[in-house]
């Protein structure tokens, strides 16, 4: 019995022991588990891309060296105003047709937004619709970020980008060097530059929300870099800067229903406004290719199948001149145009761009649907007819 006992004794004694240890290596084991790893060598990324878990990258010297190249821009323009209050009345004009018995009153009107410096001899880049209705005609001051104002010669205007072209007399002015518009990707970190609310030289910080942008009505020829940086009114003109400090974008409109920055902004890209530039400067206006007189439109389902067409996609020809270059070659009202010298065309800006792009002399090959049978036509590309507007 005694025996017994003993033994019973030593067996309980030998579980507690064992109970002691697997729980202290249970509790050492979780304990470690929890305890830190050893330090990992720092992560690191290219400029303008955060590493993960890593800080927001510092844009400081970026904008440190932008900044002072960004101008305001205030346009002066005397507006000329029938003071009749029957001015517009179909009948007064019926008897005493365009004369004014009340005669006229000039009203000036005061534009402002921002400029872009891209050459240390003066050349500053800015919206068209800064300039005010007038353009050419405006009277423009650029004021630097010294304070000085300087009053600039309008070199040319693009109604079809929005783009302006002014010309100061200063020397070793601050520029920003030129960026490749086509490297941008969706995402990439970009600050917008400007004079918003005259709140001289802002700075505003975002990423590209999207590329090649078009049909939201802004100019004829749209190709928009569409960001997030907040843009707001006076804005226009300024600067849309990449992380290593490079122009890529003129900031052109907004899209928003206070008047205010709502998240959308848009941009020319660099590539076209530097194009816009140098043609302005050599030939005091763009110099596009044309088909002559004709007017495109969307094509919808319901117009696709009133002409027999399977597809949304392209251009429906509406109107046309018949001494074109386009009736011509073949090209008639209700035709589809879906390609534009082997480049699937999606819609009426897309075609637009396309052909405005195109070599003036050189000959497109354009194709049409008509009804389920595709045509392709050879068409002779020249300059736009003077003082016409058309594609």
């Amino acid at each position: 019995m005694t025996r017994r006992l003993t033994l019973a004794l030593l067996l309980l004694l030998c579980g507690f022991t064992a109970g002691l240890v697997v729980t202290g290596r249970l509790r050492s084991a979780g304990i470690g588990d929890a305890a830190p790893p050893a330090a990992a060598p720092a992560a690191t990324a290219p400029a303008g891309q955060i590493a993960a878990g890593g800080p927001l990258p510092d844009f400081t010297a970026v904008a440190g060296k932008t900044v002072n190249a960004v101008t305001n821009i205030s346009s002066l323009q005397l507006i000329r105003r029938r003071h009749s209050p029957f001015a517009d009345d179909p009948f007064f004009r019926y008897f005493f047709g365009d004369s004014d018995l009340f005669g006229e009153r000039n009203r000036r009107e005061l534009s402002l937004g921002s400029g872009v410096v891209v050459s240390a001899d003066g050349y500053v880049l800015t919206n068209n619709h800064v300039l005010g209705q007038q353009g050419r005609g405006a009277q423009v001051t650029v004021t630097l970020a010294d304070k000085r104002e300087i009053r600039a010669q309008v070199v040319g205007v693009d109604d079809w980008t929005d783009i302006a072209l002014l010309k100061i007399e200063a020397e070793g002015l601050p520029v920003i060097p030129w960026g490749d518009s086509s490297r941008l990707k969706v995402a990439d970190w970009v600050l917008a530059i400007g004079n918003p609310f005259q709140l001289n030289q802002t700075v505003t910080l975002g990423i590209v929300s999207a590329l090649g942008r078009a049909n939201i009505g802004a100019a004829a020829y749209e190709d928009f870099i569409q960001t997030d940086a907040a843009i707001n009114p006076g804005n226009s003109g300024g600067a849309l800067v990449n992380a290593r400090g490079e122009l890529v974008g003129i900031n052109t409109a907004i899209y928003s229903q206070s008047g205010g920055y709502q998240g959308v902004g848009f941009a020319v890209p660099s590539n076209l406004a530097r194009r816009v530039m140098e043609d302005l400067i050599e030939y005091g206006e763009v110099r596009r290719a044309s088909m002559g007189r004709i007017e495109v439109v969307p094509l919808t389902s319901q117009l696709a199948e009133r002409l027999g067409v399977e597809t949304v996609r392209g251009a429906v020809v509406w109107r046309m001149d018949r001494g074109s270059a386009a009736y011509a070659a073949g090209i008639r009202p209700g035709d589809v145009i879906v390609s534009f010298n082997g480049t699937a065309v999606e819609d009426p800006g897309h075609f637009l761009r396309l052909l405005a792009d195109s070599e003036i002399g050189s000959t497109a090959i354009v194709g049409v649907l008509r009804g389920n049978e595709q045509v392709d036509l050879r068409v002779r590309l020249r300059e736009p007819e003077p003082r016409r507007r058309g594609v």
